[in-house]
């Protein structure tokens, strides 16, 4: 099979407005869309993150590029669309990489309270990487 451009949705939710709490959510979203498709950041050609407008202490980008060899990857934060009623505290990623696998073995990601915005592809949807991080998510 030749590379193509695929595309990794994701998303999660923080408890609260702080940098501790999205730095956690974030790490641990990134954790688990890693484990799962075996990324590498040399084969990702960007990430755009965006967060609801309760989301103001920290970018989210700004914690990706803490993770080891993360700091070339393009990277970009928006803030997500207001719709009344909608998920909040949610922080969503949209990854574009470089892969030879089909799209029927890109695991997307969908973690705590984002898991009801895409129940056919939480974690209990699909089948999982063994690692301690994402055992204990389940």
């Amino acid at each position: 099979m030749e590379w193509k451009v695929r595309a990794i949705r994701g998303a999660t939710t923080v408890s609260e407005n702080s940098v501790v709490a999205i730095r956690d959510a974030v790490h641990e979203l990134l954790d688990v869309l890693e484990a799962n498709n075996q990324l590498d950041p040399e084969e990702i050609v960007s990430v755009t993150f965006s967060a609801t407008r309760d989301l103001d202490v920290i970018f989210p980008a700004a914690i990706a590029r803490e993770r080891p060899d993360w700091n070339n990857v393009p990277l970009l934060d928006v803030q997500q669309m207001y719709v009344e009623g909608s998920l909040p505290r949610c922080i969503r990623l949209l990854l574009h990489l470089n892969t030879k696998k089909p799209q029927s073995k890109i695991y997307h990601t969908y973690l705590r309270q984002a898991k009801n915005l895409r129940p056919d592809l939480s974690l209990s949807a699909m089948p999982l990487v063994s690692t301690p991080v994402l055992q204990s998510l389940r």
